[in-house]
């Protein structure tokens, strides 16, 4: 039986190695208030210019439908950080498209402090145009009044 589980792993990796894919699933996501209870929990602030949640206007700040990855590696970077953190940006209308976007839940926005800023830029890696790459493979792009930030995973949580 171990010899072929091993076989089934070693065959999986050449297939891999010669181009073939995994099929992948759909992140898992989270409704607006199952979101808000893991940052709450977690200490981690919310706010939005309209003072609203609603996901069709541009002016709210919605977590609708967010990827549990992205809230995971929001967590895992106020945890790592120290940084008190508070979130202008989810999934609500008015932000670019794109496969890795705010509105499929893989991006949020940070407010601009000193202690996210330092940590950043002193942590991880500049990837050049005001961009930073986290070990995990996370992209922090630093714009003029705050972080954008596209988690691909929980950041190692």
């Amino acid at each position: 039986m171990f010899v072929r589980t091993i076989a089934a792993v070693i065959a999986m990796f050449a297939a891999l190695l010669m181009g073939a894919s995994v099929a992948s699933a759909a992140p898992a996501k989270y409704t607006h208030a199952q979101a808000t209870a893991q940052l709450r929990a977690a200490g981690i602030t919310w706010s939005s210019s309209g003072n609203c949640s609603d996901r069709n206007r541009s002016n709210c700040t919605s977590f609708e439908q967010i990827n549990q990855t992205t809230i995971a590696g929001a967590k895992t970077f106020k945890r790592a950080s120290g940084c008190a953190l508070n979130i202008t940006g989810g999934t609500e209308t008015g932000h670019a498209s794109g496969t890795y976007s705010h509105w499929n839940g893989y991006k949020v926005d940070f407010s601009l402090s000193s202690c996210v800023t330092n940590y950043i830029t002193r942590t991880f890696t500049s990837i050049g145009g005001n961009k930073w790459k986290s070990g995990s493979g996370n992209i922090y792009y630093r714009e003029s009044n705050h972080w954008d930030v596209t988690y691909y995973n929980c950041g190692g949580c």
